[in-house]
């Protein structure tokens, strides 16, 4: 059944107006009519609902069943990027939605090649956003990533208290003979609700950053002998995450 993720909620009569793009969906791309069935998602719960009338290009519809379950990953997994080149942030807003990504943070490395044009960059923004809602919405899930504009390293530091565990994908870890396991790391947010991950760009984190992490709490991962790509290395973090509590 298509959902639509919707930015408002639910009228005292169990009423609700889609509009713009979503709107359009329904009637140009989707052609549903009156009468129909679609669930709508609201506050992160999703409600299946009867399409009542079309006003214009505005679609109301009418809530007629409680919240469905929730396919959430039990922990809230923050993904944080040192930016990367090319279409790769697209890439990681789609695939780590499906994959269950509470939120994906932007970081500007030592190592980061590309710089974040100010100017066009709310657009960018705009569009990972856009994303990621298209994505949720195709996973069906109850809620959107928020991707957030690039912050700076010292920036990214401070904000690791805001979380119960913090991981740093080390690639000089994953060339020891004997490796810092994801797997066994993962036992420790066994009780833990939040799961900060963070992640260089092609040139990875310098060790420099790699020390300031470790002295803020942030404990090392390997994701295998093989060295990943930037794009990569967040979904198999990510499918990982999933194994271990799904």
């Amino acid at each position: 059944m298509q959902r639509y993720v919707v930015n408002r909620d639910f009228s005292e009569d169990l009423m609700l107006t889609i509009e713009g793009e979503d709107a359009k969906h329904i009637q140009k791309v989707m052609r549903m009519q009156p009468g129909q069935l679609l669930i709508v998602v609201v506050n992160g719960n999703a409600f299946e609902s009867e399409i009542v009338t079309f006003d214009g290009h505005d679609v109301t519809v009418k809530r007629v069943s409680g919240p469905l379950l929730s396919n959430e990953l039990p922990k809230r997994v923050t993904i944080c990027c040192g930016l990367p080149k090319g279409e790769k942030l697209e890439l990681i807003a789609q695939k780590g939605t499906e994959l269950g990504m509470h939120e994906l943070v932007l970081f500007e490395a030592e190592r980061s090649i590309v710089k974040w044009d100010t100017q066009k960059g709310r657009k960018k923004q705009e569009r990972l956003q856009k994303i990621a809602k298209e994505a949720a919405e195709q996973s069906h899930r109850t809620m959107v990533p928020t991707i957030y504009e690039p912050i700076s390293f010292k920036k990214l530091l401070e904000m690791s208290s805001n979380y119960d565990v913090l991981f740093v994908a080390d690639e000089e870890n994953a060339k020891q003979k004997i490796r810092t396991r994801l797997a066994d790391q993962l036992t420790k947010a066994k009780n833990k609700d939040s799961i900060c991950i963070v992640f260089g760009p092609e040139g990875g984190l310098s060790r420099t950053e790699i020390d300031q992490l470790h002295q803020r709490g942030f404990l090392p991962i390997s994701l295998g002998p093989r060295i990943l790509r930037t794009e990569t290395a967040p979904i198999y973090a990510l499918s990982a995450i999933s194994y271990e509590y799904e």
